[in-house]
Parts: C-alpha cells; sequence; structure tokens
C-alpha cells in the first residue's frame, strides 16, 4: 500500500475517524511530517489542531534510526534493543541526547511563539504522524500526554509495522492504521512524494488552525473506566 503523500495519508486517516465528529476532540502533529497529516485528520473532524514536539535521537552515523526520543518536560524514551544491537555508549547516547534537545528546544520556540499548547487534560486527543518506524517518538510524545493528564489517546498513523504498533497499542487507547505489515524498510517508501518539511511549511500548517466553538449536541470528551478499559484493545482501524 502507498500513499501520495501526507496530505492523501492524513485524509485516510481523517476518513476513519469521522465517528468523532461532533465530539470534543484535540488533533495534535508530531512535527514535521505529522503536522501535514494531522492538519488533513482535524479539518475532516472541523476540531482544533496543535503541535506535540517530540525528537528522534538517531544513532551517531546513521540519524534515520532511531535509538530514542525526546518530548517536552524533559521526557527523553530510549529503544534499549537498537542501543544495544549498535553497541551505542552511555555518553554518545547523552552526547546525541543533549544535541537533540537544543533542537527541540529551537523548534518549539519557533512553532509556539510563546503560545502555550492547546490544554489536553480530560480531552479526547488524536495523536497524528506520518508513520512510525522504531515508535520512539510516538512513546514519548503518549508519556508527555499522559503526564499532562489526557482523558483518551488515539495514536493515528498512515502506517508502521505490526510488531511496533502492536507495543503502542498497549500504550494509547486505541490505534488507527490503514497499512501495517510485518516489516518496513522505511517509511519514506510508502509514499510516491516524501519531501523533508521546512519550518516554514509547519507554521503555514499550524496558521490554519482555528477554533470550533463547543455544541450543545457534542458529546463528552472524557471516558470512564469501561470505555477506557474497552479501548485498551487497540483494534487497529
Amino acid at each position: 500500500m502507498r500513499f501520495r503523500d501526507r496530505r492523501e495519508a492524513g485524509r485516510a486517516l481523517g476518513e476513519r475517524l469521522r465517528y468523532l465528529q461532533g465530539r470534543h476532540v484535540i488533533v495534535l502533529g508530531l512535527p514535521r511530517g505529522g503536522v501535514v497529516v494531522a492538519r488533513e485528520i482535524a479539518d475532516i473532524l472541523r476540531v482544533p489542531m496543535d503541535i506535540l514536539p517530540v525528537r528522534k535521537v538517531g544513532v551517531p552515523g546513521r540519524p534515520e534510526l532511531a535509538m530514542g526520543a525526546l518530548g517536552e518536560g524533559g521526557v527523553l524514551v530510549t529503544d534499549h534493543d537498537v542501543v544495544g544491537a549498535c553497541g551505542i555508549s552511555p555518553d554518545e547516547l547523552a552526547a546525541a541526547a543533549r544535541t537533540e534537545r537544543t533542537e527541540l528546544a529551537r523548534r518549539i520556540a519557533v512553532y509556539r511563539h510563546g503560545r502555550p499548547p492547546l490544554p489536553v487534560a480530560g480531552q479526547t486527543v488524536v495523536l497524528a504522524d506520518d508513520g512510525v518506524a522504531t515508535g520512539s517518538t510516538a512513546h514519548a510524545a503518549v508519556r508527555v500526554l499522559r503526564g499532562r493528564r489526557a482523558g483518551k489517546i488515539i495514536l493515528a498513523v498512515p502506517v508502521g509495522p505490526e510488531r511496533v504498533l502492536d507495543r503502542l497499542r498497549n500504550e494509547v487507547d486505541q490505534v488507527v492504521c490503514p497499512y501495517s505489515p510485518r516489516s518496513i524498510p522505511s517509511i519514506g517508501q510508502c509514499y510516491d512524494a516524501f519531501p523533508q518539511l521546512h519550518d516554514e511549511e509547519v507554521l503555514d500548517l499550524l496558521d490554519d488552525t482555528y477554533t470550533v466553538p463547543r455544541r450543545d449536541n457534542a458529546l463528552p470528551s472524557t471516558v470512564d473506566e469501561t470505555d477506557r478499559i474497552a479501548n485498551r484493545t487497540g483494534d487497529i482501524l
């Protein structure tokens, strides 16, 4: 299965999430590519959108291979399998994390312009990215959202390896993923066009963000414990 570009992938996810229309939902995109996907989902659902900055920590010399990820609030997730397989020392991991933490801080300053993030406490959050490979960035993002007491977390990605999604299903309330093969050489190979995005493109997408007025007939976004247990099955839609 291939997608023409990130926008097509986002629309495919948005259609699968139409059941959320009329509810109090926030869509969060992981910069940079996930913001394109999130924009399409938010437009279909007509709900607010924001970013959730995270930063992959790549293996030295192989930056495309994540050995961990950083999130806001000092969150650091380490993929010990990758670290062990690549022979990464604690000093190398710490040095790479310091470098990426600087870039994460820069992106937060550029994208937020001093504005606070949308509040997620008790809210249903759709967490969107353009794909998952090792799952490190998604895991870091989920840890940030749990720390902010998000009510329900739905991970929405166009593509991801089956084993990685299986692990993430234990961390979120639901996974929506149209394409989950056993293995993926790279996320970019699942797209006809997968260009590197620039800060200006992310800012343009955020400038299109709007806040939808609350509706009297909107369903509550919080979930009780029964709903949470039911959704923990993490069905891949």
